[in-house]
């Protein structure tokens, strides 16, 4: 997986050069947070707040619904990350508070395990993602040399062993994410040499993303050969990596035979639609177009799905599984996707599902038919007749009575809602964040 790097200092997004050194600034962190969502997980990191100097997270917050985010920076209590992981956060990375032992009167170092068991025990270690952010130390007679953690924004140096240490840590995390701190933001290309040892002390028991100067796509395939996840920023930002390009060439090509990889689109809320097979060319070009392609075996060439019919699938987020040999894709479509005329090729009926209702609603605002009943709802009126459904869903006493007044609370709550703007997503999202509170 090719995660995109969004850092922000005093309210912009950032790029830093070995984390001090300004390099750019932008002022669009939720148009970055929509379009690198497409390509992967995308890494919100707070750098005042793991400097100890403020926080951004009301800037963050409206990040964590437009993207699948993994956050971090200044992360220092279990209550703070169940608190991020209810606004919509997928997972939480953590660092400085992960090796400072509280054990030590003087500050000391070594793996925090009560604060990591607190940790794991509040938002699950299937979300935790633990930061060995290191330097290397190079013997003074030249040669070799081995990597130490540090922390405080790579400040502080610990001198705790970056691979032994790691092996710890694992067990408290579902992913480690090493940052090689001597090349981030240099652009001169990450060491291998630690990712080999993290891998092999690691084995297949927790995952592993690498950042810092990763500055080409044969870096990407080659850390992607070791079964790791890249970290992108200054290359992203600079134009050296092309984000699409990225994602295609991490993918386990290797693996797969004729150069094909399996795609399953699946619709936003949740239905699977059809199964193709994809080659670098027709992932390109769905990244290109914005709707789903694929390559025909039957017909041996590119075909957009969609480009006769008018059917297209528009991409909304594409994602490489655990093995990175097929993808999936989460596409919203145009119409009916299987070539019999079924809304999918698993499936005669569309499911009637919410999103479906607010989408025919929404439909009869925009382009009101002749006798349409939905196009005469007002404000004024579509609140009365919630007023109205509610106390007759109250007053229901058959069961048949009580699916007939929810049926239509539900439909008038949804023409208020389309009216206002608010999606179906945007309430789910509410629901999911009271219930992870």
């Amino acid at each position: 997986m090719v995660i995109a790097s969004i850092d922000i200092q005093g309210g912009k997004v950032v790029q830093l050069k070995q984390g001090s050194q300004l390099v750019l600034q932008r002022d669009d962190a939720e148009v970055l947070a929509e379009e690198f969502d497409r390509y992967g997980e995308v890494a919100v990191i707070d750098l005042d707040a793991a400097m100890g100097k403020g926080s951004n997270l009301e800037m963050i917050k409206p990040l964590l619904r437009r993207a699948q985010c993994r956050v971090g920076g200044g992360l220092r209590t279990p209550e703070a990350a169940k608190e991020l992981v209810s606004l919509g956060a997928e997972k939480l990375i953590v660092g400085s508070r992960a090796f400072r032992d509280p054990q030590h009167s003087e500050g000391g170092f070594a793996l925090n395990r009560e604060f990591l068991a607190a940790l794991e025990k509040s938002i699950g270690r299937e979300r935790i993602i633990i930061a060995v952010d290191a330097k290397k130390i190079t013997p003074k007679t030249g040669g070799g040399g081995t990597y130490e953690i540090v922390v405080d924004g790579w400040k502080t140096p610990t001198g705790l062993p970056l691979v032994e240490t790691a092996a710890e840590a694992a067990s408290y995390a579902s992913e480690l994410l090493f940052t090689c701190v001597d090349r981030e933001g240099t652009m001169t290309g990450i060491d291998l040499e630690p990712v080999r040892g993290l891998k092999e002390a690691l084995g297949g028991g927790c995952r592993i993303t690498a950042a810092g100067g990763v500055s080409s796509l044969a870096e990407v395939e080659n850390l992607g050969a070791l079964d790791c996840d890249v970290q992108l920023g200054m290359a992203l930002y600079t134009g050296a990596i092309d984000l699409a390009a990225a994602f295609i060439c991490s993918l386990n090509w290797k693996k797969l035979e004729g150069g094909l990889i399996p795609v399953i689109a699946q619709s936003v809320d949740g239905q699977v639609l059809m199964t193709g097979y994809a080659d670098h060319q027709a992932l390109a070009e769905s990244f290109a177009r914005g709707n789903l392609c694929f390559y025909s075996r039957t017909r041996q060439r590119l075909w957009m799905k969609g480009e006769h019919s008018g059917n297209v699938l528009k991409i909304r987020r594409l994602r490489a599984d655990c093995d990175r040999d097929a993808v999936l894709a989460v596409v919203e479509p145009a119409g009916p996707v299987c070539h019999t005329g079924a809304w999918s090729c698993f499936s005669l009926n569309r499911r009637y599902t919410w999103e479906y209702l607010q989408g025919i609603i929404a439909e009869r605002f925009r382009e009101p038919r002749p006798g349409s009943y939905t196009a005469t709802l007002d404000d004024e009126l579509v609140r009365e007749k919630i007023m109205e459904e509610a106390e007759e869903l109250c007053t229901a006493k058959t069961r048949q009575e009580l699916i007939w007044e929810a049926a239509d609370l539900l439909y008038f709550t949804t023409a208020l809602m389309t009216r206002k703007a608010v999606t179906v997503e945007e309430v789910f999202a509410e629901l999911d964040r009271r219930h992870k509170k």
